[in-house]
């Protein structure tokens, strides 16, 4: 089956979800085509394709206009079904611009991860970040059941092509500063520090979203090799990806006065830790952990 089916499908299922009111219909468009669905987006004069009508009222896009007392068009990302936990998100738009992101959790396990980024976005409220710029919790709650996290909406930079590589002392700086926020718990990591988490500001910070796998009690320096594995996997297959990931974490980690051995220690366990998270997920998007992890662990057992 292939991806626009897949999506075609979960586009399905989700409209089902946030859309199961009575009311009157308001035209939608999907882009950037029916056949390939990205969004669903209220309909301009200017789209073309077929309409698609949903109801007004009982609807997600209803809740979120109660919330922040203003009407709100509601724009809907299409994202892969394959991915683990996946969940809704949307732009919530007003007369005045966009007012929010919104993620909506719909299953047991995107529920808690939607709950455990908006307790994580307070913890670092609360924090004197210099370099780190998080969204801000606008509204966290329960609509029919499901979980609701609306956060403010980061200031990208509106010529920043594509998503341009983060610096690498931008990168060192937010990786320390992340990890001090664990406080007396231990390091911390952002959990998912990948190239499209984050974006340089026009303020000389990082603009860093999608928090909702930070954890704190973790090797330090787990967001660096991370972010490296991420770009590795644009370029190499997994297998290839994890050995070049142990092959330069001294390298990468030396920044971070991080010793030769326990670089490569450090290396290891996060690319385990990762492992166990796709299992936990019961989703396998490196493939079988025998193939790509196994050898590599194995083989530096043999020569430790």
């Amino acid at each position: 089956m292939n991806d626009a089916t897949l999506r075609l499908r979960y586009l399905d299922e989700t409209v089902r979800l946030l859309y199961p009111g009575t009311g009157p219909d308001l035209p939608y468009s999907v882009l950037p085509h029916p056949l390939l669905p990205r969004r669903l987006a209220p309909r301009r004069w200017w789209h073309a394709g077929p309409r698609v009508t949903l109801p007004a009222g009982g609807s997600i896009a209803a809740h979120l206009g109660e919330v922040f007392g203003t009407p709100v068009r509601a724009v809907l990302h299409v994202r892969p079904a394959r991915r683990a936990n996946r969940k809704p998100v949307l732009e919530a738009w007003a007369d005045g611009g966009l007012l929010a992101y919104v993620k909506v959790g719909v299953t047991a396990g995107a529920r808690e991860l939607v709950a455990h980024e908006a307790r994580t976005l307070e913890r670092l409220a609360g924090q004197p970040l210099k370099t780190v710029v998080a969204p801000t919790v606008l509204h966290h709650g329960r609509w029919r059941g499901l979980e609701v996290l609306a956060v403010s909406p980061l200031p990208v930079p509106r010529r920043l092509p594509g998503r341009r590589r983060v610096p690498d002392a931008l990168l060192a700086r937010a990786v320390r500063e992340i990890a001090g926020t664990g406080g007396e718990q231990g390091d911390a990591w952002h959990g998912d520090l990948s190239p499209w988490n984050v974006a340089p500001g026009a303020d000389g910070r990082l603009l860093v979203w999608d928090w909702e796998r930070y954890a704190v009690g973790v090797p330090y320096g787990f967001d660096a090799v991370h972010h490296f594995f991420q770009r590795a996997l644009r370029r190499m297959d997994p297998p290839t990806a994890a050995r070049a990931c142990l092959a330069q974490a001294v390298r990468l980690l030396a920044p971070y006065g991080v010793s030769a051995a326990r670089a490569r220690r450090t290396a290891l366990l996060y690319l385990i830790a990762l492992a166990d998270r796709h299992a936990a997920d019961g989703h396998s998007p490196l493939g079988p952990p025998e193939v790509w992890l196994n050898p590599l662990v194995d083989h530096q057992e043999l020569i430790t």
